[in-house]
């Protein structure tokens, strides 16, 4: 099956809609940004209605924001992990401290505002645990558990090799200046231990919520070596 991807940006987040034999929505989005994704896919003559499942692939105010919106426009069901649930559920943020300079100092700015952030809360359709098939919607892939980010932190690998990763690996300044790990993460190593195996999987190209796709190549091929 040959699958579209659609990238869809609300502000600061990009969004990923894939269609297969129907259509899935990948992340949702800061706070307020229903409007924003309603015109978009006016814009590319989509019925709302066609998408009939959205992937959140963390808790974080910035990917979880708009989900209730999104929901009631397109009554598409929502699955995100159990360990991050909460988040969706009861707009508790999970927070993911810095792990290189630039995600400590961005961790302050972020921790400023953070409390002023308003995130409405909805229902979780689908718990996700360590893998989802995601064949019942149309698309020949898995939602796959790869914490680190967050511990609840998962991922979608199309059989084609793209891989949605969320904030798994970022590729946006001023974030990063290349492609590679996530500057804030809950448990580095096991995002370490995530990518390992999504490219013991096949993982052929990258498609973060922050920045532009990109081929692992280089940028964490090393990560498949012993002690990467």
């Amino acid at each position: 099956m040959n699958n579209r991807i659609i990238p869809i940006v609300l502000r600061i987040t990009r969004c990923y809609l894939i269609r297969g034999d129907n259509l899935i929505l990948i992340d949702g989005g800061m706070p307020n940004k229903g409007d924003v994704f309603r015109k978009a896919l006016s814009k590319l003559s989509i019925d709302p209605r066609e998408i009939k499942l959205i992937v959140i692939t963390h808790g974080h105010w910035d990917h979880i924001g708009s989900v209730r919106d999104i929901r009631e426009l397109t009554g598409a069901r929502t699955a995100i992990h159990e360990l991050d649930r909460g988040c969706l559920e009861k707009g508790k943020e999970r927070r993911a401290p810095g792990v290189t300079r630039c995600g400590r100092f961005m961790t302050g700015m972020i921790g400023s505002f953070s409390g002023r952030i308003r995130i409405p809360i909805t229902d979780a359709d689908i718990t996700l645990g360590d893998e989802f098939q995601l064949a019942q919607f149309g698309i020949d892939g898995s939602i796959i558990h790869t914490p680190g980010h967050t511990l609840g932190s998962v991922s979608v690998l199309l059989e084609t090799g793209e891989a949605f990763v969320g904030d798994l690996a970022m590729n946006m300044f001023p974030l990063t200046v290349r492609p590679g790990l996530p500057i804030f993460a809950e448990d580095l190593q096991k995002v370490k231990e995530s990518w390992k195996m999504l490219l013991n999987r096949g993982a052929k190209t990258v498609y973060p919520a922050h920045g532009k796709p990109f081929g692992v190549g280089r940028h964490l091929r090393h990560l498949q070596k012993k002690g990467g």
